[in-house]
């Protein structure tokens, strides 16, 4: 027989009997926390620890009892009563705290400066603005995502998430005075996804969100409290003359009326909450008071609750923790599958199957009627078990609905059964249990756990630095440790931090290192222990540990952070990822002088010879400037006149052109190997200046500037400038054959033939005249060219002839030359009959 009380002891019916309440005692708290009367207390969701600061309204007697600590102190408490964190306020008068759904604990100020602690009292500070700090904060509302801030001019202001990032002004409610009370709805909750305040002002409610302010016009009020359920979807008010009102969240439809003086309660309501999102909790000194609707009663039904002095109420999304001067309990709604199994008298599939189990035990034949009779409904009935099983708080029931009991036994009789569920809640209830133990004291329930997952919860352990037990779990269920190593590597660089010698970095470095590889399978990355060594003073350990890192793209930042330049570059490098060389080289020349920028590169010789490289390919596409920098710090004068040529080849400019050429010889003639070169940027800054002058002299009617100067030559003769053209061609040497083909082309381009036949005559043509035949008969000008044949050597002038179709000249030459053979070869090629009998006769009169 159980000796364990039965679940069903602690229920309490309301609804007829349909419902049931229970209380389950989680901690006993004798002695450990002081009067919670004399303290301002905020409490955070999902099982977590409660935070204290005395109420400096209030005279606090001292006596024999437990100190009460300084008016600027907080103090945080586990569930269980145990100090988790202690600290002294050092700014301006605290106007609220409350808790982030991470376990940071928010202090604001009324200079709107608000700061997020951890549990081991390390804190950000952030701003609401100027406009907060001129005005001042009066008030605020904490909740797990945000804030909300009232100022001194009665708006209010709204902090989203946790990052410090800017706040924002919501809709403007025209008040004159602050309101008698006010709440708000996260956003997740509002049915406009944006945060919505409540604000009780006169006898109304106003709803405020980013764009609006809307009354809700009602009557009922002022109101003392403003609750809103942890969905959302309804209010808990109470007024000042002590009448409770619970309605949905757009006032249209009223749910409990009660007039709390009729309760029988001495003193006035500390705190209105709620149990879950189906009861409403009202609490007087040594009075919690359970308020649910009734069908039949718009006052609703009540249940009470009795504790010995003042009380704290943290409402749960299944429920509510009810921390008391000796108790903390746990009073929620007892779940359906729950009730199901344990009700007295109940004939559900489940009850059946964990009755047939006793029966099994005791060896009694009506187990097996029970299965029999529940056949067609067993698989349900096992999984209500397990399911059951998730929302007891005593390991025995556990055992006895799972792994020893009802689920195992019930599922033997299926045929086919998926354990998942079976084991995945075994796994959830040991972790479960494990983190309840009143040294950890975490008190979730299985529908929290499920809610915060179990990732959130092993951050909260580490935030207690119980890493062992977060491990533990971690293995348990498969999940990777990397979260908790890292957190315990932090931790031990915190605690170490004092000695910073260079046998304690690498004591320090090879515990971690060792950790990690032990547990961590190599996997861990050692970048963020290395950033928190770098925080900590300790560049030594965390230029040791980032050797450890094998990822270059977690390195490299933070080396380029701790100013490890020269290592940050080598290992960019090194990773052969050029990305991540660019976010180098250019982080650097941000923060670096130019001078010493370049230096960096170049004492790195071979190692950074590839981040030079990549310098220069960005430098030539993206900054001239920081290109011909380096080149000049480097001392290399080549790519220093190579650039400047380049840059003068994309010019307009004839001055900057001047300029840039000048700039290239300069830099060749700093180098003895480069004579030619410089020699020949001479000849190009000459050969400009000609330029210069001669579009002078034509008045800019001809344009010369960047031309070679067989362009040039040609320009001048195909405008009729001979004499300059001979300047030219005296100053720049240019050999006579070249001149003949320059001036050969420019007089055929302009059809002066007149000019060429002089041109031709005026002494021996250095490039002979075949050059003249070929030139104009691929200009077209068959007859001009006909006309040079005969200037050129005999053997070729019959083929010549033939080229310039003149037919009749080719086969007089082959007469004069006594050439039968190439007499018959043009009469076989001849393109008509006419020139053939012409060519019979030439050949006839040869014989």
């Amino acid at each position: 027989m159980d000796t364990v009380q039965h679940p069903s002891a602690t229920w309490e019916a309301a609804s007829n009997g349909t419902v049931f309440y229970r209380r389950q005692q989680l901690y006993m708290l004798q002695g450990k926390l002081p009067d919670l009367d004399d303290y301002l207390i905020a409490g955070c969701k999902n099982g977590g620890p409660i935070a204290l600061m005395r109420d400096s309204s209030k005279l606090v007697a001292l006596g024999s009892g437990r100190p009460p600590f300084a008016k600027s102190q907080i103090q945080v408490f586990s569930p269980a009563g145990e100090g988790l964190l202690l600290f002294s306020w050092d700014q301006n008068r605290i106007v609220r705290f409350g808790w982030t759904f991470d376990e940071r604990l928010v202090v604001l100020n009324e200079e709107g400066v608000y700061r997020l602690y951890d549990l081991q009292g390390d804190y950000q500070q952030f701003s609401l603005g100027n406009e907060a700090a001129e005005l001042g904060v009066i008030d605020a509302r904490v909740h797990e995502n945000g804030l909300v801030a009232l100022t001194g001019s009665l708006t209010l202001l709204e902090v989203k998430d946790w990052e410090g990032g800017r706040p924002l002004a919501l809709a403007t409610p025209g008040l004159s005075e602050p309101p008698h009370a006010w709440a708000v709805i996260p956003p997740e909750y509002s049915i406009s996804r944006h945060v919505e305040v409540l604000l009780s002002v006169d006898a109304t409610i106003l709803a405020v969100d980013n764009l609006e302010s809307l009354d809700q016009r009602i009557s009922r009020g002022p109101f003392l409290h403003v609750s809103p359920s942890p969905n959302g979807k309804f209010l808990a008010l109470l007024t000042f003359s002590g009448i409770l009102w619970v309605v949905s969240a757009d006032f249209q439809r009223e749910i409990v009326v009660l007039d709390t003086a009729t309760v029988g309660a001495e003193g006035s309501v500390t705190q209105v909450g709620w149990c879950g999102n189906d009861a409403v909790l009202v609490t007087w000194n040594d009075l919690v008071l359970l308020v649910l609707p009734s069908r039949s009663d718009p006052a609703g039904e009540t249940l009470r609750y009795l504790y010995f002095g003042a009380t704290f109420v943290v409402t749960e999304s299944d429920g509510a923790r009810v921390i008391g001067q000796d108790v903390c309990d746990f009073i929620q709604k007892v779940p359906v599958s729950s009730v199901s199994v344990f009700r007295p008298g109940s004939t559900s599939s489940s009850a059946i199957l964990f009755a047939a189990w006793d029966n099994f035990l005791q060896r009694s034949p009506k187990a097996d009627e029970s299965i029999r009779s529940i056949r067609s409904d067993l698989a349900a009935a096992v999984n209500e078990c397990i399911d059951a099983a998730g929302h007891e708080w005593e390991p025995h029931w556990q055992r006895k609905l799972l792994s020893a009991s009802a689920a195992k036994f019930g599922w033997g009789f299926l045929d086919l059964y998926n354990p998942t569920d079976f084991i995945a809640m075994g796994q959830a209830l040991k972790v479960l249990n494990a983190v309840r133990f009143y040294e950890i004291a975490i008190p979730l329930t299985y529908s929290q756990y499920q809610y915060v997952s179990p990732a959130h919860l092993i951050n909260r352990l580490t935030s207690r630095n119980l890493h062992l037990l977060a491990l533990r779990v971690s293995s348990f269920l498969s999940l990777k440790p990397d979260v908790v190593l890292k957190h315990w590597a932090s931790a031990k660089i915190g605690r170490s931090k004092s000695s910073s010698a260079d046998g304690q970095d690498d004591e320090v470095c090879k515990v971690i290192v060792d950790k990690f590889e032990k547990l961590g399978g190599g996997e861990v990355s050692y970048a963020d222990i290395a950033r928190r060594a770098w925080e900590v003073g300790r560049t030594g350990l965390a230029t040791k540990l980032l050797d450890y890192e094998t990822r270059a793209s977690d390195q490299v930042p933070l080396l380029l952070t701790m100013k490890e330049d020269n290592l940050a570059l080598i290992k960019a490098v090194d990773s052969g990822d050029t990305d991540l060389v660019y976010h180098v080289l250019l982080h650097l020349y941000k923060r670096l002088p130019l001078g010493s920028f370049f230096k960096l590169i170049e004492d790195g010789g071979e190692q950074l010879a590839p981040a030079s490289k990549l310098l220069q390919v960005y430098a030539r596409e993206q900054n001239r400037e920081m290109l011909r920098d380096f080149y000049y710090s480097d001392d290399r004068r080549v790519e220093s006149a190579t650039l400047a040529l380049d840059e003068a080849a994309q010019m307009t400019d004839p001055h900057a052109i001047m300029t840039a050429v000048n700039s290239a010889e300069k830099f060749f003639s700093e180098d003895k190997d480069r004579a030619f070169e410089a020699k020949m940027m001479n000849e190009s800054v000459r050969l400009l200046a000609l330029q210069q002058q001669f579009e002078k002299d034509a008045d800019g009617k001809v344009k010369f500037f960047g031309q070679s100067v067989s362009e040039m030559i040609r320009t001048c003769l195909t405008n009729g400038m001979s004499k300059k053209a001979d300047r030219v061609k005296s100053e720049f040497k240019v050999p006579d054959k070249r001149f003949w083909y320059l001036k050969l082309h420019a007089l055929t381009a302009m059809r002066d033939f007149d000019a060429l036949d002089v041109f031709a005559r005026s002494k021996r043509s250095p490039i002979g005249y075949e050059a003249f035949v070929r030139h104009l008969v691929e200009a077209g000008h068959l007859k001009e060219a006909s006309s040079y044949v005969i200037r050129c050597d005999g053997p070729k002038r019959v083929e010549l002839y033939v080229m310039c179709a003149d037919w009749r000249a080719a086969g007089r030459e082959c007469k004069e030359r006594g050439d039968k053979k190439g007499m018959e070869q043009l009469r076989k090629s001849c393109p008509n009959s006419l020139i053939a009998r012409e060519l019979d006769q030439l050949a006839a009169s040869m014989k």
